[in-house]
């Protein structure tokens, strides 16, 4: 019997994952790995969102909910963003989804056709070109510059070429951890809307900025898209919750494909999320580890001939050029593995065309680790 595979299954694969199973199967075998490989908080969430869960499991509390999300946890994101950035966003424009990821289905789907030309920043989330290219959408990849940020002129330059129906960038960046000036990321939003381009801000490292305050791009219009995420700062991954802030017109189009999607994100992560931003206390402790791991690798990367490819403003990456070892990232980082025992993420996943010259690696993990990393990566150099 044949088996019907369709060419949008062809994407690549995510190798940070594909590195991440190879930590695990050489930690079953006995061996001791420090993995700096995946973007993900090795603290658990706060303690209210935990026990909120618990209680909610414990009184059998547990079932769909309106697409849309808890309007008690939409009302939280709504004031969340009065409080951190004085902005006035009604609970209405709130979307909670499963994960982030779950938002840039939803975005690419409400905003977006097959053949429509999305924009994107190199390097970038591979999620971001692996969903849309297995939407039908065209992926048109825009090149960074040392500054590590994509900027007004930079999206002009691209929609001149071709038009563009949407863009999407981050801020804080993945793998960069680079930030748009607040200035720079005005001018990004007008010239977008001037030139009739949509606009989605992936903005799910936010709250884990070092060298500047959070500004997010809907300062700048009520016609943004804003996806986020209690992944990150709020150490959520695995209760796979988020958000998006919608355009009015968008939000019952985002509605109707979630109904039949998802239906809706898991409420016992829902009830968790709701305690989520009162949690500050622990996570800003969580916070300041993540700064000195970050200073540990600002420091020791350099000295080992593996310098820094762009500022490491925000979100928990060093992006690092590994040209003077290898000419092959994924090459060099398997290697990492099998012979020093410390995972990190060749730029291949991040830059199909340049990626080879690049390695990230996280710091999202205990101080312990990213030391014993660099004890281990001086000894393999």
């Amino acid at each position: 019997m044949a088996v019907a595979i369709s060419r949008r299954g062809a994407v690549e694969p995510f190798h940070a994952m594909d590195i991440l199973a190879e930590a695990n199967r050489l930690r079953a075998e006995g061996h001791s790995v420090v993995s700096l490989a995946v973007g993900q908080p090795s603290d658990p969430a706060p303690l209210a969102v935990r026990e909120a869960a618990a209680l909610a499991v414990r009184n059998g509390k547990i079932g769909y909910t309106d697409s849309l999300g808890l309007m008690e946890l939409r009302q939280a994101i709504s004031r969340h963003y009065a409080d951190a950035y004085g902005l006035d966003v009604p609970a209405a424009r709130v979307a909670v989804t499963t994960g982030s990821s779950a938002g840039f289905n939803l975005a690419f789907l409400a905003m977006f056709d097959p053949g429509d030309r999305v924009a994107i920043t190199t390097p970038g989330y591979p999620a971001y070109r692996n969903i849309l290219a297995a939407l039908g959408l065209e992926v048109v990849e825009i090149r960074l510059t040392e500054e590590g940020y994509l900027t007004a002129e930079m999206l002009e330059r691209a929609h001149r070429e071709k038009p563009l129906k949407g863009v999407l960038f981050a801020s804080p960046g993945n793998p960069t951890g680079a930030l748009i000036p607040a200035e720079a990321l005005k001018q990004l939003v007008e010239a977008a809307r001037d030139m009739g381009i949509s606009v989605i801000s992936d903005e799910i490292y936010h709250r884990l900025s070092y060298t500047g305050g959070d500004v997010s791009a809907l300062a700048y219009g009520d016609d943004v898209t804003v996806i986020n995420s209690f992944s990150k700062y709020y150490c959520m991954t695995g209760w796979r919750i988020g958000w998006m802030i919608l355009p009015e017109e968008l939000v019952r189009p985002v509605e109707r494909i979630a109904q039949s999607l998802y239906i809706s994100a898991p409420e016992m992560s829902q009830i968790g999320a709701v305690k989520a931003f009162g949690g500050s206390a622990e996570l800003d402790i969580v916070r300041q580890r993540y700064i000195e791991n970050r200073k540990l690798l600002a420091e020791a990367l350099p000295r080992l001939g593996l310098p820094l490819a762009a500022p490491m403003d925000g979100a928990f990456y060093a992006y690092c050029d590994v040209s003077r070892h290898t000419n092959d990232s994924m090459d060099f980082a398997k290697r990492l593995l099998a012979e020093a025992h410390v995972a990190a993420t060749p730029g291949i996943d991040f830059d199909i065309n340049e990626g080879n010259r690049y390695l990230r690696f996280s710091y999202a993990g205990s101080g312990e680790d990213v030391a014993e990393a660099i004890k281990r990566l001086t000894r393999w150099l």
